[in-house]
């Protein structure tokens, strides 16, 4: 499990989890009473997780564990004590947390990305005057191992710019989605990192492409109480 705990200058404590696959399954339609134990191993407060579809829909959490199962493809909340995440295994998941503590996890799929989740993420943020920005994308399908067709690519450029075209380790056209993801982001004034790690390439992460795997890590942040 990678793990940030962020000290805001309100003095709020921010806790970000990108799970791996030694931390279980996330997957919203595995068994209820396994998936509730992985949950509390990563985080003790009630949770509020999505049915995504790939969309750009947002959720606003007013109080812990509202909305879970809800559909949409983001969170935000500004609730002390209530967790949200979202569920990948290959897509863009992106943590964002908002410096006056207005926190927010997104998932991008290639279509949810050009379709423009993560400003919709952004903005829904801002509309609770969240200061600024910090977005931490976590582990994903990298270039190298993301072989993608050229009409489809020529789409996702479209929205998000040439940085997505990359080529994977054979040399053919590639989506590097982390890179578009990040200028568009950038564009929007959010400070943007990486965790960096290939869910294809690296075995220690669930993977629908390379592996064509059921399981999903999650990607979670909660303002402590």
């Amino acid at each position: 499990m990678i793990s940030y705990d962020l000290e805001l200058s309100s003095g709020v404590r921010v806790c970000v989890r990108f799970s791996d696959a030694d931390d279980g399954d996330f997957a919203t339609a595995g068994d209820p009473g396994e998936l509730s134990l992985a949950r509390q191993r990563v985080s003790p407060h009630p949770w509020t997780w999505l049915r995504q579809v790939h969309g750009t829909d947002v959720v606003v959490v007013d109080e812990p564990g509202a909305h879970a199962g809800a559909e949409g493809d983001a969170v935000v909340t500004d609730q002390a004590g209530a967790t949200i995440g979202v569920q990948t295994a290959d897509c863009v998941p992106i943590i964002l947390v908002g410096e006056n503590g207005v926190i927010a996890a997104a998932h991008a799929g290639w279509k949810g990305a050009t379709a423009g989740v993560a400003a919709e993420t952004v903005a829904s943020m801002r509309e609770r005057d969240c200061g600024a920005i910090r977005a931490i994308i976590g582990p994903a399908i990298r270039p190298e191992c993301y072989e993608f067709g050229e009409a489809d690519l020529a789409t996702v450029a479209n929205a998000l710019g040439d940085r997505v075209r990359g080529r994977t380790s054979g040399g053919s056209p590639a989506l590097d989605l982390v890179a578009g993801l990040t200028t568009q982001l950038e564009a929007l004034d959010v400070a943007v990192e990486s965790v960096g790690h290939c869910t294809a390439c690296e075995g220690n992460w669930f993977s629908h492409r390379a592996r064509v795997d059921k399981g999903r890590q999650v990607s979670a942040v909660w303002i402590e109480p």
